[in-house]
């Protein structure tokens, strides 16, 4: 698959990475980009994990379960969906970086 790229989007990428092939060094930004972005997700997964003393999974199971009534406050709540969208977006970020070349 050929890439055009402008002149100098291709110059800043080789600059970038070393690599004077565009698509390669798009690869690798892509990559770079990835995984940075898992690292912070993880970071952010850490400190729910922290703060409930669980994985999502296990305070998930617990939230559907049982009828607490720590489950109804705002902080809660927000928690919950925060703390899920993360893990979603984590298995997004994790089969998209399998997916690169």
């Amino acid at each position: 698959m050929s890439l055009a790229l402008p002149k100098s989007t291709a110059q800043l990428l080789t600059e970038l990475t070393g690599d004077p092939r565009p698509e390669t060094a798009l690869v690798i930004v892509l990559r770079d980009a990835i995984a940075h972005r898992l690292e912070r997700v993880e970071a952010s997964l850490r400190d729910y994990e922290a703060k409930y003393g669980m994985p999502f999974d296990e305070y998930k199971h617990l939230w559907e379960t049982e009828d607490r009534p720590e489950h109804y406050s705002y902080e809660a709540e927000t928690d919950y969906l925060e703390w899920e969208a993360l893990v979603t977006r984590k298995k997004r970020l994790e089969d998209l970086y399998g997916r690169l070349p």
